[in-house]
């Protein structure tokens, strides 16, 4: 099986079914040619504990030349029965890449009390070490299962130091250094794996390979796992949904909405998501809408697409850049949306400046004809708009005469003789 790129939801998901699958065929070796920068802490450990459960015998070999197993690669070659390598490939480099922020200590200076600032930096390096000492235990622990270098693992994590192919065989952190595939299957064959205080040996004598392809769903999960796409997803769920409660009966908007949202929940809850990130998202959007329901001439919505877009950079909580929302996904929302705004605005402003359409108001300045006589003395009542009104004058008005309206109060007219001036 190859496993190419940065380890997440979608290659830890497939590896974990794999390996189930050779374990039920009974086969006699699991190999993994690994190419990998590192990736997710949480799918590595899934595929680890695949590998420390499975009664076949895990290889994982970096290979071709030129690749590396860097970061959470060097965890799952520690973890393997066997850890191979071909010339001219690297390990190392394990220290856990911090999440959610944070920085490095900053003690106070000689004898200062200390600051809010400084208890903050404390706080983020306790957690940082945190991190590192569970990492160290992790790799150690795992260096000690199968009898390899546990000092140079912890360097790995602490000091993020590297080695090469060769440079890893003689300090004992791989088994073995082959040029290809076929030339490490030769030399396993008869080789003595250890598996804590049990040992076994492989048999590889007319062996049959069998190459795994990546199926439908590891292909559909590695899609919708891509963070750029979960982001997408969800907001193209959440304006659909929108759009459909403001105009029920459509049908598409609703439908397409709700399986975009489903398979964005569904994506997001695999990867590392800020919370604080999705609130500020979410309040984002909020903001949008009433402002196009309710407009302020722009203070709700600038507001929505700034917050929209703070949330979007934030809505990863990792600093691993292919786990990452990509910044022209970002910009490209965020200019859609102060041009949404930006839209609403102008709408807005045209709208307050015609005349008014509907309501009794639009009566004033029409004409109405007298229902009878009457004068500034007396009420009368007007035909307007098709309805009979209450009206009054300053003047004497006779029934069947034209008059234009003036003014309303409530459901009472003040009209006028047609053409005198108001």
């Amino acid at each position: 099986m190859d496993l190419r790129g940065a380890i997440g939801p979608a290659v830890s998901d497939g590896f974990v079914r794999a390996l189930e699958d050779a374990n039920r065929a009974g086969a006699a070796l699991f190999v993994v040619r690994l190419d990998t920068p590192g990736g997710l802490d949480k799918s590595m450990r899934v595929m680890i504990q695949a590998i420390l459960d499975s009664r076949v015998p895990v290889a994982t070999y970096v290979s071709p030349s030129g690749s590396r197993a860097a970061s959470a690669g060097t965890y799952l070659l520690y973890a393997s029965h066997v850890a191979a390598m071909a010339p001219a490939t690297n390990l190392g480099a394990a220290t856990p890449v911090q999440l959610g922020g944070g920085g490095a200590p900053s003690p106070a200076g000689d004898g200062a009390e200390p600051q809010a600032d400084d208890k903050v930096e404390d706080n983020a390096s306790a957690l940082r070490r945190k991190q590192v000492n569970d990492a160290v235990a992790y790799i150690r622990g795992l260096a000690e299962l199968r009898g390899r270098n546990a000092d140079w693992a912890e360097r790995a994590v602490r000091e993020a130091v590297s080695l090469t192919a060769t440079e890893a065989q003689a300090q004992q952190v791989i088994d073995l250094v082959a040029p290809d595939l076929d030339a490490l299957l030769a030399r396993l064959d008869g080789f003595t794996v250890r598996d804590g205080d049990a040992e076994r040996t492989l048999a590889l004598t007319d062996y049959r390979l069998v190459e795994l392809e990546p199926d439908w769903r590891t292909r559909f999960l590695a899609v919708i796992t891509n963070p750029s796409i979960a982001y997408i997803l969800m907001l193209v769920g959440i304006y659909g949904l929108i759009l459909e409660f403001s105009n029920p009966g459509f049908g598409i908007p609703g439908v397409l909405g709700a399986i975009c949202l489903l398979l964005a929940l569904y994506a997001l809850q695999m990867l590392p998501v800020s919370y604080v990130g999705l609130g500020l998202i979410l309040l984002g959007i909020g903001l949008m809408v009433a402002e196009g329901l309710s407009p302020s001439f722009g203070v709700l919505g600038v507001g929505g697409a700034v917050a929209l877009v703070i949330g979007s950079i934030m809505l990863m909580d990792t600093d691993l850049p292919a786990f990452r929302v990509a910044v022209p996904v970002i910009a490209a929302v965020g200019v859609g949306s102060l041009a949404l705004t930006g839209l609403t605005v102008r709408l807005a402003f045209k709208a307050h400046g015609r005349p008014v359409v509907t309501g009794g108001d639009t009566l004033i300045g029409q004409d109405a004809v007298a229902a009878n006589d009457f004068g500034p003395d007396g009420n009368g009542q007007v035909r307007a708009a098709g309805e009979l009104w209450r009206a009054t004058t300053d003047e004497a008005v006779l029934e069947g005469e034209t008059v234009t309206i003036r003014r309303r109060d409530g459901l009472t007219l003040h009209v006028s003789r047609k053409g005198d001036k108001p």
